[in-house]
C-alpha cells in the first residue's frame, strides 16, 4: 500500500516508519527534513505548521493511508480533510490518552472512558480534533484515532515534568536530589515506542478499524517511586535521592506543569488494552520498563555529547526544591 506519514521522524513515528517500510509498503514522509529521513522512503519537504506551505506541498496528493503525527488543533485536522477527502482509504490521527476524563473516576481506562481534561489545553485541543474528525468521518474520509500514552524510545529518559533528556539522570549519578511529585505512589504506564509501533502497524489498512479509537500501551504499571528506582539501577546507582513535593506546590512555582501533572501524570494511568488486542490479534507489549530504560541509558552512555545537561532545567529543579524547603 501507499502510505503517507506527516511527521515520520519523531519519538514514536521513528519506530513506526521502518516497520511499515519493512512490511513492504511504499512510504512517503512529509516534514521539514531537519531530522534524518529513514532509508527506503520518499520525502516531501513541507512545514506542517505553515498552512499555506503544507497545503501547497500536498495539493493533488493521495495515498491508501495517511497518518498524521503532527496535527494538534482542529484547524490542522480540517486542512487534512480538505486536502485528502476522497483521495485516501484511511486517515489515522495520532491523538493522546490525555483526552480521557480527569480526574479518573475508574481504572483501568478503556476507550469508552469519557473525554474531558479541564487542566491541560494540549488535551483539550486533542479532544476538539477528535470531535471534528468524528464529524467528518465517512466513506470518503475513513478515520481511525490512536491515543498513545507516555511512550518513549531509546533516545528518551521519561520524566513527569523535566523533559526527556539526561538532566535528571545526571543528578541521580551525582547523588543530588531530584523531584518526584506527591508521594510517588500513583501508578503510571510507560510504553516502549518499539512495542507501540507493532500494535499501530496492525491498524494500518485494517478496514474494521474505520470509525474506531484505540489506545496502545504496555500492560505494566509502576509507581513513580518504582520507575525512578529502575532508572537508578539502569544507571548503576544503588541509592537515589528523590524529594517528594506536592503537585499543588510545584504548580505554584511552575504553572506550566499544571497540565502535565494535574491533567496527566499525577493520575493513576492504567489502561485496558483489550480492544487493540482484539483488532490486532497476537499483539502485546514485550518490553518491560526495566528493559526499555536500560536501552535508553545505554544509548546515552554510548556518546558523551548525548549526556548534555540542560543548565536552566537543572537550576530550576534546585529552585523548586529550595522554595519547598523554605
Amino acid at each position: 500500500m501507499e502510505i503517507l506519514i506527516i511527521g515520520g521522524t519523531g519519538n514514536i513515528s521513528s519506530e513506526v516508519t521502518p516497520l511499515l517500510i519493512g512490511a513492504g509498503h511504499e512510504v512517503t514522509v512529509v516534514n521539514t527534513g531537519r531530522r534524518a529521513i529513514p532509508a527506503g522512503c520518499r520525502h516531501i519537504r513541507a512545514d506542517r505548521f505553515n498552512h499555506q506551505d503544507f497545503e501547497s506541498a500536498m495539493k493533488g496528493t493521495g495515498a491508501d493511508i495517511v497518518i498524521d503525527f503532527m496535527a494538534f488543533t482542529p484547524d490542522q485536522c480540517q486542512s487534512d480533510y480538505n486536502i485528502f477527502r476522497g483521495r485516501i482509504g484511511q486517515f489515522i490521527f495520532i491523538s493522546s490518552a490525555t483526552v480521557y476524563q480527569k480526574p479518573h473516576v475508574k481504572i483501568p481506562i478503556t476507550e469508552n472512558t469519557p473525554r474531558g481534561n479541564p487542566f491541560w489545553p494540549y488535551a483539550q485541543d486533542k479532544i476538539a480534533c477528535e470531535e471534528y474528525l468524528e464529524s467528518v468521518h465517512g466513506d470518503d474520509f475513513p478515520v481511525t484515532i490512536v491515543r498513545p500514552s507516555h511512550t518513549f524510545g531509546k533516545t528518551w529518559i521519561p520524566s513527569p515534568i523535566n523533559g526527556c533528556g539526561f538532566t535528571v539522570a545526571q543528578r541521580i549519578i551525582d547523588g543530588r536530589e531530584f523531584i518526584i511529585h506527591d508521594k510517588g505512589e500513583s501508578l503510571w504506564t510507560l510504553t516502549a515506542a518499539s512495542d507501540f509501533a507493532k500494535g499501530f502497524v496492525g491498524l494500518a489498512g485494517n478496514k474494521s478499524a474505520a470509525g474506531e479509537a484505540f489506545h496502545i500501551t504496555s500492560d505494566e504499571s509502576l509507581t513513580w517511586n518504582a520507575i525512578y528506582a529502575e532508572l537508578g539501577k539502569a544507571l548503576g546507582i544503588g541509592r537515589i535521592n528523590p524529594i517528594h513535593i506536592p503537585t499543588e506546590f510545584i504548580i505554584t512555582i511552575d504553572p506550566e506543569s499544571r497540565g502535565k501533572l494535574m491533567g496527566d501524570k499525577r493520575e493513576n494511568g492504567v489502561f485496558d488494552n483489550s480492544k487493540i488486542k482484539k483488532f490486532v490479534p497476537g499483539f502485546k507489549c514485550e518490553k518491560s520498563f526495566a528493559v526499555s530504560i536500560k536501552e535508553a541509558v545505554n544509548w546515552f552512555m554510548e556518546d558523551a555529547s548525548r549526556r548534555e545537561v540542560d543548565a536552566e532545567e537543572d537550576k530550576f529543579i534546585d529552585e523548586i526544591i529550595t522554595a519547598f524547603r523554605k
